[in-house]
């Protein structure tokens, strides 16, 4: 296996669905990372629940704006051109269809692209958030996650057990272990593996079916 650790994996793989003009929204936790491998000369409009687009990296320490932060409330960057506005604005960018693509956390994904991603029954939840409204609005789903939960049992299934987020919304799973694709109907289809990773590896982890495509190595 890669010396890279595998949240870095993750990222850095999610970073190459970006394009240049996109608009983007990335979901609290990992995917806020992929603003930092922003490709050099390549242009990306970030865009965030609470309203601001044009934000970058996340800044050093000792330079952060305690006023410039995103949905998640981490502190961000702003890059030429930045503007703000109400977060009914930025709902209404994101409910027309305005932005390219959305890159968000899950607990579960089903085989077919429905996507668990905002709650645990029994657990203290502070809303659905944005999400419902990303994997609606959004051109392109991409979901960045650990193959795995913690436990070490399946995050991919057949049919997701926890209240989904949406229905038949995802186009990509990007794991530490691999890529897969949403194609419908045919489902699932592995595309990428990391280095040292076999397929028998993601079966073993996978409680969905799947394909097995062109596999390549996963790009960084």
């Amino acid at each position: 296996m890669s010396e890279i650790k595998p949240r870095e994996r993750i990222v850095r793989r999610a970073a190459k669905e970006l394009q240049d003009g996109f608009y983007v929204n990335l979901g609290i936790g990992m995917p806020t990372l992929v603003s930092n491998y922003i490709p050099e000369g390549m242009d990306v409009f970030m865009q965030t629940e609470n309203g601001m687009l044009g934000y970058g990296p996340f800044p050093y320490e000792g330079e952060e704006d305690a006023d410039l932060i995103n949905a998640g409330k981490q502190t961000v960057t702003e890059l030429p051109g930045a503007s703000y506005f109400s977060s009914a604005d930025s709902f209404a960018m994101i409910r027309g269809g305005h932005v390219d693509l959305t890159i968000l956390g899950a607990m579960q994904v089903a085989q077919n692209g429905d996507l668990a991603n905002w709650m645990i029954p029994g657990a203290m939840v502070k809303g659905m958030g944005g999400a419902m409204d990303l994997v609606a609005g959004a051109k392109k789903v991409v979901i960045t996650m650990t193959h795995a939960a913690k436990d070490g049992s399946p995050k991919i299934l057949k049919r997701c057990t926890l209240p989904l987020t949406g229905v038949r919304v995802v186009d990509m799973i990007i794991t530490e272990l691999c890529v897969m694709e949403v194609k419908s109907p045919e489902g699932l289809i592995l595309t990428e593996l990391a280095p040292g990773v076999t397929v028998d590896d993601v079966r073993k982890l996978t409680a969905a079916d799947f394909e097995v495509g062109d596999v390549k190595e996963m790009a960084l």
